[in-house]
């Protein structure tokens, strides 16, 4: 499923900013925004924008210019939106009247990402990986975004009864590897790269003999993504002074799901791969609210850095309607979001 990332939405909740007289804080969806104080009501429809979006430079927007104008070489000139904090309030994301988009009858849910020319902020891939692009993704490799649950409250509700399993989001850039059909291939987030010498991807599969475990093990049409950390990465945050691939998702091509976390465990032990470290499994999610999620992804790297967050996952493969695929959410750690705001 398409990451929306401008909707129409409403004001469920709205509460004042203590000592601000022109700001109050909105609730959309899991979200808290930051609004001019009476612009909207309880109820109101509005359009939401998620953090990490990119917005066109359009006179609608151009208030934002003062905190958000940016130059991305592959964007080009455009607002992004990050988390804020105004009087101590954390904003997240950005709510707008219905006003800005054309008068129609809109509906609670409607995405309006590509009428309003909006993007995902997105760093040249070349900058962290030093490949060279031969292609877009293949069919068997899905886009590894995971939904916020901020974005899908619902989700909540979608992991009730079943065992579950807590992931740490580890903080790099995201990395696949597979075999299919006999074809041994990388990809970075957005693009399949070439095995020419440049990519430290590449440079660090054959040095841990990625292809040859897995002909050695038999396992053809496998798709294994993670994230791939190191110096130069993100400012290297977990402060390693070695590459590391850390694996999240073990996927069957054939079948096209999700592998279970038993499965994946089992593949990693048998490949000699690091996965993604778990922090907690259990029958039932006890975690019942945005908020709580919020609290149980705040912590520490074993090093000492904010983490970035969580990922939680049933521990069989579940497809969920919502998001169109297997049933999968994240939890970004508001302390590490902030930090990461302040260093711009």
């Amino acid at each position: 499923m398409a990451r929306k990332l401008a909707s129409v939405q409403y004001v469920h909740d709205i509460w004042p900013i203590e000592g601000a007289d022109r700001i109050e804080c909105i609730g959309v969806l899991g979200w808290r925004c930051v609004a001019k104080k009476g612009e909207f009501k309880v109820g109101d429809l509005c359009v939401y924008f998620e953090i990490d979006s990119f917005l066109p430079m359009d006179e609608r927007f151009a208030f934002l210019g003062s905190t958000s104008l940016k130059h991305n070489e592959l964007l080009g000139d455009g607002y992004r939106l990050r988390t804020q904090r105004f009087r101590g309030q954390i904003s997240q994301g950005l709510a707008l009247p219905i006003t800005v988009l054309p008068e129609g009858a809109w509906q609670i849910g409607d995405d309006v990402t590509e009428l309003l020319g909006v993007r995902k902020w997105e760093i040249s891939q070349r900058a962290s990986s030093g490949g060279t692009i031969v292609g877009t993704l293949p069919a068997w490799v899905p886009k590894t975004d995971e939904t916020r649950v901020q974005s899908e409250p619902g989700l909540i509700n979608e992991f009730a009864g079943l065992p579950y399993y807590i992931t740490t989001k580890m903080d790099g850039t995201s990395v696949t590897m597979y075999r299919v059909e006999g074809h041994f291939g990388i990809c970075g987030h957005n693009y399949e790269l070439a095995d020419d010498g440049k990519c430290s991807f590449w440079k660090w599969a054959h040095e841990h003999e990625i292809e040859q475990r897995l002909v050695s093990d038999g396992l053809d049409n496998v798709v294994l993504q993670g994230e791939f950390c190191a110096a130069g990465i993100q400012g290297n945050p977990l402060t390693l002074k070695r590459p590391e691939w850390y694996v999240f998702t073990v996927r069957d091509a054939n079948r096209e799901e999700r592998l279970g976390l038993d499965e994946t465990r089992s593949i990693c032990e048998r490949l000699g791969l690091t996965m993604v470290p778990v922090e907690e499994c259990g029958d039932d999610l006890p975690y019942r609210s945005v908020e709580e999620l919020l609290e149980r992804a705040r912590g520490l790297y074993e090093n000492g850095r904010t983490k970035e967050g969580i990922v939680i996952r049933p521990q069989t493969s579940v497809y969920s309607p919502t998001v169109g695929a297997s049933l999968s959410m994240k939890v970004i750690n508001n302390d590490y979001l902030v930090r990461k705001a302040r260093k711009g």
